[in-house]
């Protein structure tokens, strides 16, 4: 039988977070575990340890050919590490977060480093950058305006509001517009802004946009 979605996480779901911030990253990467532990300690330091913990279980208790078979076991991503370094790597890892733990110091505030990251910290942005803002988005919407007004009349007006507080948070990093093409590549936009904005210009047009319609609702 499979583990249930409330066994993976009670067992695996700190370490699925830690291993999925490697995907695409060398596994001895310093921005991968930064990344990581920076989002954490901004917002879920407790789960440090957690992650801590279920690392060591991990590598002290690696899926047998029993759980294998019977699905009783967390499907690690593949990520380019050699099966004799695995064990070793799990406890390097565990070790590098108990050193953060016991030194109480976190990485410094600073724009995200990973894809990861990006779509740990801004994960509605994500969601309607990824979801409306593909490559597909002329033929199913036919425009920008058109694509975000499916969203907003499909997604809870919860959603809508954290989308409005990540597009602030995204502003206030004040990235050059360089950066601002990485970052919402990252996060999943395929297409360029309508003409004539660039990046940031779109950006802020759209949270003034949301703050409006929110403020249109309330009146």
């Amino acid at each position: 039988m499979s583990l249930t979605p409330a066994e993976h996480d009670r067992k695996y779901g700190e370490l699925d977070h830690v291993l999925r911030a490697h995907i695409g990253h060398g596994h001895r990467d310093p921005h991968a575990l930064t990344g990581y532990l920076r989002h954490a300690w901004r917002t879920r330091p407790w789960a440090i340890a957690v992650a801590e913990e279920q690392l060591r279980e991990y590598a002290a208790n690696p899926p047998g050919r029993l759980r294998v078979r019977l699905g009783e076991f967390y499907a690690a991503p593949d990520l380019g590490v050699p099966d004799e370094e695995l064990h070793d790597w799990l406890l390097w890892l565990a070790d590098r977060l108990a050193e953060s733990l016991e030194s109480g110091q976190a990485p410094p505030p600073a724009p995200p480093a990973t894809r990861w990251e990006w779509h740990a910290r801004f994960p509605e942005l994500a969601q309607l950058l990824g979801g409306w803002f593909s490559q597909d988005m002329p033929g199913e919407f036919g425009d920008h305006a058109g694509a975000l007004a499916d969203y907003l009349d499909t997604t809870d007006p919860g959603l809508a509001a954290q989308l409005t507080g990540e597009l602030h948070d995204l502003l206030a990093l004040s990235l050059e517009e360089d950066r601002l093409v990485h970052a919402l590549a990252a996060l999943g936009m395929e297409v360029d802004p309508p003409a004539p904005y660039t990046r940031g210009a779109w950006l802020l047009a759209l949270a003034a946009h949301l703050r409006e319609r929110r403020s249109g609702q309330h009146t």
